[in-house]
């Protein structure tokens, strides 16, 4: 619009919401949905490590140790690295919980300290027997520092747990077959069920992330279809009124049948060109809908030669297009018959919006108003008192 028109805005636009982005399932950044059911899972799976680890440590490494007494070669030295490893599992199993990742190199340098420590305090006698606790229970510690990293960093630490013991057993002087046997069976059998559990969590969490983020991307591309066809139907129906607005007056004038120079047919005309323009207008994306809408009413009003004031106070809420047409439509159609000049006014808060024309009186008939009444949750009002002519229509939130 010129910058020398008279018409004049005071409204403060909303700013438009952002549109939520889902990733597709695979993709580097996964949807919300799916970090919430990966961090449910996984949560699940620390809980259940931190209770194997503890429950193993109390319940079996524990009174092996008291059992065994004093008859270990340094006894002292097994206790202690039994309440070192507690303290370094009740630690991390809080940490754990609450969501976080304990500093996994430095415990576990201290564990493999403990551990070397106890294969070498445990003495000969009870080198095979449950008083040696770093056995079996020293691998679900090992999986409870290194949680949530790659599980060769597992595999490093279970290697080097092995390697501890096959010196110890070397050094004790278990050298024979049998002996060797049962080193073995022990490796295999303390390892292998936290590797499992450690690889089964891991795979369970992603798992959980990639169904999450599929499902979510599935419901995104049917939100965007819904959206997509809401939206073609939607163009379908405006291309109808718009047709319907046009046609028959392009219709009389194209049979001979309406009169250019006619004052009654050129308000006609007037009138469709301005609904066109708000019609076209309803597709726009743009922060307030109706003030758009009603601007493109008045702008086309004003190249008609018409002055007009425009004068918004608040800002409308979100509206749905029915109930904008209904709020426009009446004004659009006052517009067209308007002569002199004209003061559209929007008056707005979340619950109500008004709007309103006034122009100068004149002689003929308001064949291009709409009569008062109702349309729907839109009220309208249309006056004249000789002077001027006033037309509102006004929507109340239910």
């Amino acid at each position: 619009m010129a910058t020398e028109s008279p018409m004049a805005v005071t409204t403060r636009p909303a700013p438009l919401p952002r549109p939520r982005v889902f990733a597709r399932a695979g993709s580097a950044a996964a949807p919300p949905e799916a970090h919430a059911v990966a961090d449910a899972s996984d949560r699940g799976a620390r809980l259940v490590a931190v209770v194997i680890a503890l429950a193993w440590h109390l319940v079996i490494g524990l009174p092996a140790v008291l059992a065994a007494g004093p008859g270990m070669a340094a006894p002292a030295v097994v206790a202690g690295g039994w309440l070192v490893t507690a303290l370094v599992g009740v630690a991390t199993g809080v940490r754990l919980l609450r969501g976080g990742l304990p500093p996994a190199r430095r415990l576990a340098a201290a564990l493999l300290v403990v551990d070397a420590a106890v294969f070498a305090a445990a003495g000969e006698r009870f080198l095979f027997t449950t008083a040696n606790w770093v056995w079996g229970g020293l691998a679900w510690f090992f999986l409870l520092v290194l949680w949530q990293r790659p599980v060769r960093w597992l595999l490093v630490l279970l290697a080097a747990h092995a390697t501890i013991a096959l010196v110890a057993v070397v050094l004790h002087g278990a050298t024979a077959p049998a002996d060797l046997s049962r080193y073995a069976m022990y490796v295999y059998g303390t390892s292998t069920l936290p590797v499992a559990v450690f690889a089964g969590a891991a795979a369970l969490t992603g798992l959980a992330r990639d169904r999450a983020g599929t499902a979510a991307a599935a419901l995104a591309v049917a939100a965007e279809r819904e959206a997509a066809e809401r939206a073609q139907g939607e163009r379908q129906a405006r291309l109808a009124l718009v047709s319907g607005t046009a046609e028959e007056v392009l219709a009389a004038l194209a049979a001979g049948d309406a009169d250019p120079a006619d004052p009654a047919v050129r308000r006609r005309a007037v009138l469709a060109a301005a609904r066109l323009r708000r019609l076209i207008a309803e597709s726009d994306d743009v922060p307030d809908p109706l003030l758009h809408e009603l601007r493109a009413a008045a702008d086309l009003a004003e190249r008609n030669g018409l002055p007009i004031e425009l004068i918004a106070v608040g800002t409308p809420p979100e509206l749905p297009v029915d109930v904008r047409r209904g709020l426009a439509d009446p004004l659009t159609a006052a517009l067209a018959g308007a002569r002199g000049w004209a003061r559209l006014t929007v008056v707005a808060n979340p619950d109500e919006v008004m709007v309103s024309l006034v122009t100068p009186d004149h002689d003929g008939p308001d064949d291009s108003v709409a009569p008062a009444g109702g349309d729907g949750p839109v009220e309208r009002l249309h006056e004249r008192d000789g002077e001027i002519r006033w037309t509102q229509t006004r929507w109340r939130r239910t």
